[in-house]
């Protein structure tokens, strides 16, 4: 059986501890269905926030969010004209 392929853009918000750990690295040793591409980034000293795309399986995908809300990640849904124009 052939898995169709599920792709999602989420806009993630690290703030606190997170913002100094590697968290997208240890998202995908915890999820290596998944791949990954960063379309935006903005990165402080305290902040970031990143326009990333995941893709896999769509029950991957949401392990993925749900794993990286779990480790204090904001994760919100972009609409795709928001990172492509």
């Amino acid at each position: 059986m052939v898995m169709e392929k599920f792709s999602a853009r989420y806009w993630l918000t690290f703030q606190g501890p997170c913002a100094h750990e590697p968290v997208i690295c240890e998202m995908i040793k915890a999820n290596p269905s998944i791949t990954f591409n960063i379309k935006q980034a903005s990165v402080s000293a305290d902040c970031g926030i990143i326009a990333l795309e995941l893709s896999g399986s769509e029950e991957d995908v949401h392990d993925a969010v749900r794993w990286l809300e779990m480790r204090g990640v904001r994760v919100e849904p972009v609409e795709i004209q928001t990172i492509e124009g």
